[in-house]
């Protein structure tokens, strides 16, 4: 039991640095990457190694968010990443935590496309020089990407929703 006590703490703390991770990277080439997907699954079921009924039943959940995720990818609405990066959450937490995981996510991610349409209002920078801030550089490329309808980094939402319920689930 001494082990648990700390695997537990260790496998949150990592989850939540990978998901400020895969927030950086998702802005700056709207990819999430498999590996990550895969270590956040296997970090969530660590996480809970000592509860089998609490795994099956995440397992359970997370069957079911990814069938439901995989229709709204099959129509365009949502990327293959942002799927892979919700169902790996879901496979660490319960029932109630998948819907705190996908309320909180919403909630990103709606402030996420609000900040993405006021953006659509402020004037084009131009090219930011050598040496720029890392935000001048970060409102430069997002700007051009509006002009061009990109899509939204959701990863960022995903990563917000999946650190606050870490945080609201016991770190």
């Amino acid at each position: 039991m001494h082990l648990m006590n700390w695997i537990v703490p260790t496998a949150l703390c990592l989850e939540i640095l990978l998901l400020v991770y895969v927030a950086m990277i998702d802005i700056a080439t709207r990819l999430i990457r498999n590996e990550i997907c895969l270590v956040l699954a296997l970090l969530g079921i660590a996480g809970h190694f000592a509860s089998p009924m609490q795994i099956v039943e995440s397992l359970i959940a997370a069957t079911i968010l990814f069938l439901l995720l995989l229709v709204i990818y099959q129509r365009g609405w949502m990327g293959g990443g942002d799927v892979k990066l919700l169902v790996a959450l879901a496979i660490g937490l319960p029932l109630m935590g998948v819907i705190q995981l996908l309320t909180i996510t919403a909630l990103a991610g709606g402030v996420l496309a609000v900040v993405h349409l006021m953006m659509r209002r402020l004037p084009y920078p131009r090219l930011a020089p050598a040496g720029s801030s890392f935000a001048r550089r970060v409102y430069a490329i997002e700007r051009w990407r509006h002009l061009r309808h990109a899509p939204l980094p959701y990863g960022v939402a995903i990563a917000c929703g999946g650190i606050w319920t870490i945080f609201s689930q016991g770190l």
